[in-house]
């Protein structure tokens, strides 16, 4: 623990060093520090939206019906490219990860076409995001449309897209749910425009994220009341199976298909996370699961996650890991191990009781939901459904959307006039907090059982099948926790891991060095103004850089005077420490 005090002084002592940069620089990055730029932090399944979307630049775009362009491809106007902002860490990869080759103009084309009475296209507004790329078309009728084209790590080729479009008609045949109108869509990038695309009509309404700082406390709460109502209609519906949505048709084996209703089945769940889309996976690890479901039962979704968990583990060990990462070996083990803790888990009635299949919206934030600008507690429109699945109740139960989140209670100080808004403002999110917690409970039967029990129990099912990216220490971590609460937490009998004091002395050092790459990245992301990828704006991508440099330098200047002092600190290992490669 000492150590890792001495860590955290050494990190903030760089963090410092980095404010010290020329007054340009410090301009630039403050800049940004008012934009929201979303990020989990040990967190398997979340869409982690990477730069927002908020980042990009309107360019105008006139096309006209019949293929003559007045304008086909505006000077500085790149429809294939990301260009909304960089990357600290792997930044030729993520960008190369998200290009895409089609036709443009075949796009703008067919978006006309879909727009009766339009002869042109008088605006577009291309939006980068971490797994899309989105245009936002308006013709010259002022009807407004939005193309959304798939990068390469958004998930399995043409499932994504396939589950995506299944999973939006569904909704729109079963509930009343604001999915905005499907246009025109293709799994097939073999079709003219030359990639996966999804057309619809634009939300109505504005993005609940611009208008939220606008709304009363009154309206928060009535906001969040109906978002919470949109849950637990989304809840009410009923699956045989867990896994995704997919057309009928949809290009997949029988085997991998379970009968819903007419013209739909339920599928492989599609997931970036099963299916190693991220940048580099496809290069780092030994291939694709097994085993994506469907699955009928809890067991048979057990078994998927952990066969996952193994099919990620890469060809070989790597010389640069640090010991908390753990061998190849030891990842083998702590699944083994895991898969027998699951296999008694799931024999508790109380876990059986709160695993009943079911399907909400993977990003249920903010960004995703639009409101009526003149009623702002009303739903206007509900988007971005890619990579829907049906889970267990309990992987979506201790969810908590970024409206109901209840933040850290400020301090007080009664002489800073500012300490009055921060209580009013603590108290509208506790007033948001409590209300969706009450309906979660109260009117969301499936999610009931869940989030009346301690989350102990079901953490790994989140992170068994990310154990590789996650290290041997977390996962380690995961299961020692339970182990060491098992009959507090009512389990029955006694687990299967009972860790040796050797092998606690041996993790208390490994998860040690996890939690000084967890307060690195955060401190970065802090002082950055990053998110957990090192992603910045284009337009402060210099002074970022450069202010990350010079806190990698104190931190390598202090781990020099560490390893100078005997301690195990070492430039080596600080060095290996650090979590962005842009030194």
């Amino acid at each position: 623990m000492l150590r890792l005090c001495r860590r955290r002084e050494a990190a903030s002592a760089a963090i410092q060093t980095s404010r010290l940069l020329s007054q340009r620089q410090s301009s630039d990055l403050r800049s940004i520090s008012g934009r929201c730029i979303s990020h989990p932090s040990f967190d398997s399944d979340s869409k982690d939206p990477g730069p927002t979307l908020e980042a990009s630049s309107i360019q105008p775009c006139n096309l006209r019906a019949g293929g003559v362009a007045t304008n086909s491809t505006p000077v500085g106007f790149d429809p294939y490219t990301y260009t909304d902002g960089r990357w600290l860490h792997r930044d030729a990869l993520q960008r190369e990860s998200r290009r895409i080759v089609f036709n443009f103009p075949a796009l703008c084309e067919r978006v006309i076409s879909l727009c009766p009475g339009a002869t042109e296209i008088v605006n577009c507004e291309k939006k980068d995001g971490g797994f899309n790329r989105v245009f936002l078309f308006t013709v010259d009728t002022g009807c407004r449309v939005v193309a959304r084209l798939p990068t390469s790590i958004a998930g399995p080729p043409r499932l994504t897209t396939n589950s995506e479009v299944a999973t939006m008609i569904y909704l729109q045949s079963k509930l009343s749910l604001p999915i905005p109108k499907v246009l025109d869509w293709s799994d097939n990038p073999a079709n003219p425009i030359g990639t996966e695309y999804i057309i619809q009509e634009h939300a109505g309404g504005v993005q609940l994220h611009q208008i939220w700082p606008e709304m009363s406390s009154e309206q928060h709460m009535l906001c969040t009341k109906a978002l919470s109502l949109a849950i637990k209609e989304m809840a009410s519906l009923d699956f045989p199976a867990y896994g995704s949505l997919y057309f009928s048709d949809a290009p997949l084996e029988p085997d991998m298909k379970i009968p819903l209703e007419k013209g739909f089945w339920i599928g492989p769940r599609c997931s970036p996370v099963f299916w190693n889309r991220n940048p580099g996976e496809l290069d780092l690890y030994g291939g694709l699961s097994s085993n994506c479901g469907p699955w009928r039962d809890l067991p048979s979704y057990n078994l998927g996650l952990i066969q996952t968990g193994y099919s990620r583990l890469p060809k070989s060990n790597s010389l640069n890991e640090l010991p908390h990462q753990g061998s190849v070996q030891e990842h083998t083990r702590l699944l083994k191990i895991s898969q027998k803790v699951l296999q008694q888990l799931i024999k508790d009635k109380r876990i059986q009781a709160a695993a009943t299949p079911t399907l909400l919206h993977p990003d249920f934030h903010k960004r995703n939901i639009y409101v009526s600008a003149k009623d702002p507690t009303l739903i206007t429109g509900l988007i971005d459904w890619q990579s829907t699945s049906i889970e267990p109740a309990f992987i979506y139960a201790n969810e908590t959307p970024d409206f109901a989140t209840l933040p850290h209670e400020p301090e007080y100080d009664a002489d800073d006039p500012a300490s009055a808004d921060k209580k009013r403002a603590f108290t509208d999110a506790s007033i948001c907090y409590q209300t969706y917690d009450v309906c979660m409970k109260g009117l969301v039967p499936k999610l009931r059982p869940a989030r009346l029990l301690d989350p102990t129990l079901f953490r790994l099912f989140h992170y068994s099948h990310t154990a590789w990216r996650d290290s041997a220490a977390a996962i380690r971590q995961e299961l020692i926790e339970i182990s060491d609460r098992w009959h507090e937490l009512g389990l029955e009998d006694s687990c299967p891991f009972l860790p040796t004091d050797e092998e606690r002395t041996k993790h208390a050092r490994d998860y040690e060095d996890f939690e000084t790459i967890q307060s690195l990245k955060l401190w970065l992301k802090t002082s950055l103004h990053t998110n957990s990828d090192g992603w910045v704006p284009n337009d402060v991508w210099d002074a970022a850089r450069d202010a990350h440099r010079a806190v990698y330098d104190e931190w390598i200047q202090t781990a020099r005077e560490a390893e100078s002092r005997g301690e195990d600190l070492t430039v080596a290992k600080a060095d290996k420490l650090w979590p962005f490669d842009a030194r």
